[in-house]
């Protein structure tokens, strides 16, 4: 029987794949009350994403949409399925679209949530769309949300951007699995994979542009050179990932890089490594340096990286792309044997930069409570 108190949420997003924004909508889903709570997802990918599974067993529904510019057809989908208490979108500029459908469908809690930086690329036309779409998500947004400040400025404008308009909402992971190493599971997974005696650099992330698995592989060209025992393993899938595995063949690298594809057992794959390398030409937070942190692995990480990624407790080393590779394989090698760190520590990290999850939890709930008094005619300040 439905219990008629039951709060609905429609989450918007692209598809629900292994991914940084992904992930933390999963944390906090399976943290949050699903007796009081149910998140449906708009995906605009018609194939089985690999969360779908999952939401479903949480009770939510997958709604597949074939046309990202259709405003219409998102305003019938939300009163069809709803009626829904907060519509929160997470596809950048598409959220203006998203916002006005909200708005016509008379949902009263509306939320734009930025995760991801970029430059505003050239051309009139991509200007003019830009600024349309903050302009819609400015004017029928009722909370914007963002990972970090820079993400903030590039979704929202520097003008909403400033100030408190906007609440700072930290990608909140469950941090606990990645604190203990899980010894067994490390062991069979360096079996397998031949890495038995070897110093383990590492990356996670999907193989698109904007992680830079090219820049990497010159960086390994320049630690092989000073110590062969070292491989490189590459943890994700990706569009890309074809291309990067050329270029390791062509390179005669194979000995030294490693594809592990995508995996489901992260902190397995996290312990596994002596030092964790993050290039990223641009980030808006960069969720799985959170889990590498919570791993106690050190992170040599590039400019892009937000600052809110830090949980100051020594693990993150910052090096410009402008740096040649040389410098980052030196950087490499020195932090690679500097693993160890105290699990207290690590969870004072956590705790004290407001990414727990239960902290993120109790705030997104708050939000999504409409508010009477306030008619949601101003934005809740940051919890932090």
């Amino acid at each position: 029987m439905k219990n008629p108190e039951k709060m609905k949420v429609l989450q918007i997003v692209g598809a629900m794949n292994r991914a940084g924004t992904e992930t933390m909508l999963m944390n906090l889903y399976r943290n949050i009350d699903s007796e009081k709570i149910q998140f449906d997802f708009i995906s605009y990918n018609q194939e089985e994403a690999h969360y779908d599974q999952e939401i479903r067993e949480l009770g939510g529904r997958i709604i597949r949409l074939k046309k990202t510019n259709s405003v219409l057809e998102l305003y019938h989908v939300i009163k069809k399925y709803g009626p829904y208490d907060a519509v929160h979108a997470h596809t950048l500029f598409h959220c203006g679209l998203s916002m006005i459908a909200a708005r016509l469908a008379g949902i009263k809690v509306r939320i734009s949530h930025a995760h991801t930086t970029l430059d505003d690329s050239e051309g009139l036309l991509r200007k003019l769309y830009l600024k349309s779409m903050r302009f819609f998500i400015s004017q029928y947004s009722t909370d914007l949300l963002a990972c970090s400040e820079a993400a903030g400025k590039y979704l929202f404008g520097e003008k909403r951007s400033a100030g408190s308009k906007y609440t700072y909402f930290p990608n909140a992971i469950d941090y606990y699995p990645y604190l203990k190493r899980p010894e067994n599971k490390v062991n069979e997974f360096l079996l397998q994979q031949k890495l038995g005696k070897s110093i383990i650099i590492g990356h996670i992330g999907r193989f698109i542009e904007a992680k830079n698995h090219i820049f990497l592989i010159e960086v390994m060209k320049k630690v092989i050179q000073r110590d062969k025992q070292m491989k490189l393993l590459f943890v994700g899938d990706g569009d890309l990932r074809g291309e990067i595995e050329a270029t390791v063949s062509v390179e005669g690298l194979e000995e030294n890089i490693r594809f592990a594809g995508l995996r489901e057992d992260i902190p397995t794959m996290l312990h596994s490594m002596d030092v964790f390398v993050f290039p990223s030409i641009y980030e808006g937070l960069g969720m799985v340096l959170l889990e590498a942190q919570a791993s106690g692995v050190p992170c040599i990480v590039s400019e892009a990286i937000q600052p809110e990624a830090d949980l100051h407790i020594g693990l993150l080393t910052k090096l410009p792309l402008s740096d040649q590779p040389d410098v980052w394989a030196d950087t490499i090698i020195a932090k690679a044997g500097q693993k160890e760190r105290n699990q207290a520590e690590i969870r004072n990290g956590f705790e004290n930069n407001g990414y727990s999850i239960e902290q993120a939890v109790h705030q997104l709930q708050k939000i999504y409570q409409y508010n009477e008094v306030d008619k949601r005619g101003k934005y809740i300040d940051s919890f932090l």
